[in-house]
């Protein structure tokens, strides 16, 4: 039985992949989006119950519309997030297909295109664009063995206090995730220990903008390459309880432990590297510097916003900083339960393309591959800072479609497609 034949197959159907279908809709290219489970699935059933969105809801978004149901200011519980890409879908008319899973990509022998097996049979299509972003695969690092503690989850994992079995809590990792995930359980009653690695630090709000906005202006959302190995440095910033920044002293004097990078584990001892004070002096380092930018920037511009002299005071480091536990016994200190927040790795086993590295990484300009025809859309950096954020997706997605326009109409010259020619297509947008 022949297969099924499109120009564009997208795979995934989370905010890369909606933003995808606009673009592609816009520019008249027949395609389908091919996703596994539900819109936006990792949003509703792979987070935590309480997350909220890190930004504000008016920036937040796609620009062709506004969230119905979340004041500008507030930030949108995941299930509104959910559902704002499947009103979304809806509006611009995205041909998605839910429970499809793709299991291969492979080029064609002899002719163009490719051939894309999926679970409900095979399509063929001149392109394909890799929409699964880089939350694939939790990374769950093999230092505790099992059952050296009741629980050991990934934050992906988790959803709730009441989930874990009584006793302590040791959080790995201190960005967003491990520092609401630590936050919420100290709350709740438990004592936890939060293991904090290198990571960006910046300002909920200053002078009454959110951080948000003081990365437009500043430019630094635009920037096309991350500073010197900070290539995975995660951000801790939170928009849980109306949003607040991340602030590790208040955490500490609210009674959770600090401690350094998570390191080895033996006889029920679990040791940590000597590097949780400078962990910190690096974060701290970096939002001092982002309040002198913005400063200078209100100067400069003549801007009439309060100035906020104590967001630069600091205060002491507490005394789990300074005189740092580097080995907690596990047993010892009642800790139960163990919850990874380490970050996920991508996974594009189905994809057989030359569109790697020699590590394995898609090996792209842009989401443009090196394999002519495969792109790659809602990586972090894949064009700038922001691109791994909703807004930022947006227009790396426009990008790509206008790329794939371009190139269908190069492609159309000389056959009897009416695709017109390339000069006829609509002209690539600057982002």
């Amino acid at each position: 039985m022949p297969s099924e034949q499109t120009e564009v197959v997208v795979v995934g159907a989370g905010q890369a992949g909606v933003a995808m279908s606009e673009h592609l809709g816009a520019h008249g290219v027949p395609h389908v989006v091919l996703e596994r489970h539900r819109i936006a699935e990792r949003w509703r059933s792979e987070r935590w119950d309480s997350l909220v969105a890190n930004g504000p809801a008016w920036h937040d978004r796609f620009p062709g519309m506004e969230f119905s149901d979340v004041p500008p200011d507030a930030f949108a519980s995941k299930e509104q997030i959910a559902d704002y890409f499947v009103a979304y879908a809806e509006k611009v008319g995205a041909p998605i297909r839910c429970g499809v899973e793709v299991t291969s990509v492979r080029r064609h022998t002899g002719r163009p295109g490719f051939r894309v097996e999926t679970s409900e049979g095979s399509l063929d299509a001149r392109f394909v664009v890799a929409a699964t972003g880089p939350f694939q695969r939790p990374v769950f690092p093999p230092i505790v063995p099992d059952g050296a503690v009741p629980v050991q989850l990934h934050s992906s994992g988790y959803r709730n206090p009441e989930q874990l079995p009584e006793g302590a809590v040791l959080v790995v990792g201190a960005g967003s995730s491990g520092a609401q995930i630590a936050d919420e359980l100290r709350r709740s009653g438990r004592r936890v220990f939060l293991s904090v690695g290198p990571h960006d630090r910046p300002p909920r709000q200053y002078r009454g903008r959110d951080f948000c906005w003081w990365l437009g202006v500043l430019g630094l959302w635009d920037a096309e390459t991350p500073p010197q190995g900070a290539e995975h440095v995660t951000i801790a910033v939170s928009g849980a309880r109306g949003g607040h920044t991340v602030d590790f002293r208040a955490m500490a004097a609210d009674g959770i432990e600090l401690v350094g990078m998570t390191g080895s584990f033996d006889g029920g001892v679990l040791r940590f590297a000597p590097d949780l004070a400078r962990n910190i002096a690096l974060g701290d380092t970096k939002y001092l510097a982002l309040l002198r930018a913005a400063d200078e920037y209100v100067e400069r511009n003549g801007l009439d916003l309060p100035e906020e002299p104590e967001a630069h005071v600091l205060g002491p480091d507490p005394e789990c900083v300074t005189d740092p536990r580097l080995e907690l016994d596990l047993a010892e200190a009642g800790v139960a339960s163990i919850i990874w927040a380490t970050g996920f790795a991508t996974d594009y086993g189905w994809l057989d393309v030359d569109a790697f590295d020699e590590s394995g990484r898609p090996d792209h300009r842009r989401g443009v591959s090196r394999e002519p025809g495969v792109y790659f859309i809602g990586l972090p950096w894949l064009s700038r800072r922001g691109s791994s954020f909703i807004w930022g997706v947006w227009h790396d997605a426009r990008y790509v479609a206008d790329h794939i326009a371009t190139r269908r109409a190069y492609l159309a010259y000389g056959t009897t497609e009416t695709t017109g020619r390339v000069g006829a297509t609509q002209a690539p947008r600057k982002n």
